[in-house]
């Protein structure tokens, strides 16, 4: 993985330091604290997060239209809950260890993952923004070498203090600039996290459903198929109700790629909303997914 090749210096960069000592303190704290204090977050972000959280009142009505009034609000707030909980788990995956027990965490498909390597192609593992995302990657890690897609962070701290703490763990990270690097990696057989769910102004996309409703959506799986001859395989994860997770990895994508874009695209936002529905308090409501419309005017 390549690495910068000096850790950024200490009084530029001394707030994203401090956040970075609180995350590694954090990560090295008991398990057992990590759920009251994720109560306690959880009511302080409702709180404070106002402009976010009209975003995913908005994302939530737009999706669950069938809902009541009252089964929408309780979503939103199971999913401040769900995500205030996973900034543990997430200072656990870059600063941490894995529990004993998460060590042990079955993988439902994983012999169908390694069958898909042994015929000597790559895979492309596609998964939504689900808010476990970081933990399960490092569980699956542990079964498999697996590399992963990801956006740099704006803090030079940040980022090269979370690409050490991922280099434990994964077989290499791209930024989605670094395109033929990702390249080589599928095309000699590496297995690749991807998570092409979000609103991006970069890399091609259009307009496809999600969840009924228009979502500038990235073609990438598609073109990285295309290009790298890699399968492409739905992976879903899941923290369960009593405290576990489920990682699952889906069956291997018939007649993907296509000749067209538009339809391998309307297929991945599909298996995006079936993992969704199996979780959505899981799911990174605070995105403004349909932030870009074709008729111009922003929900939000």
């Amino acid at each position: 993985m390549p690495q910068p090749s000096l850790r950024p210096a200490l009084l530029p960069h001394l707030p994203s330091w401090i956040g970075i000592g609180c995350g590694w303190l954090i990560a090295h704290l008991p398990w057992a604290c990590y759920r009251p204090l994720a109560w306690l977050l959880a009511r302080l972000m409702r709180l404070l997060m106002r402009e976010r959280g009209h975003i995913a009142r908005t994302n939530i009505r737009l999706c669950f239209p069938e809902w009541d009034e009252a089964a929408q609000e309780n979503l939103w707030r199971d999913s401040f809950d769900s995500m205030a909980f996973s900034l543990f788990e997430f200072a656990r995956g870059w600063w941490g260890n894995l529990r004993p027990a998460d060590t042990l965490t079955p993988v439902s498909g994983l012999d169908r993952l390694k069958q898909a390597q042994a015929c000597g192609k790559g895979v492309l593992l596609v998964s939504a923004h689900l808010m476990t995302l970081e933990y399960c990657v490092k569980i699956l890690a542990g079964h498999v070498a697996i590399g992963g897609m990801y956006r740099p962070f704006d803090s030079a701290a940040f980022e090269w203090s979370v690409r050490q703490g991922r280099r434990a763990y994964t077989d290499s990270m791209y930024t989605r600039e670094e395109l033929r690097a990702v390249l080589r990696h599928l095309k000699a057989g590496g297995i690749l996290w991807f998570a092409p769910d979000q609103e991006t102004r970069r890399g091609d996309s259009m307009f496809v459903p999600f969840f009924g409703n228009p979502a500038w959506s990235l073609t990438s799986t598609h073109q990285l198929a295309k290009l790298s001859g890699a399968a492409v395989m739905p992976f879903f994860h899941r923290r369960k109700t009593d405290g576990g997770y489920e990682l699952e990895i889906g069956e291997i994508l018939e007649d993907f790629p296509g000749d067209d874009p538009a339809t391998d695209t309307t297929r991945i936002m599909a298996l995006f909303e079936a993992m969704i529905r199996r979780c959505p308090e899981q799911y990174l409501w605070l995105h403004a997914r349909f932030k870009r419309q074709p008729g111009g005017k922003s929900p939000y």
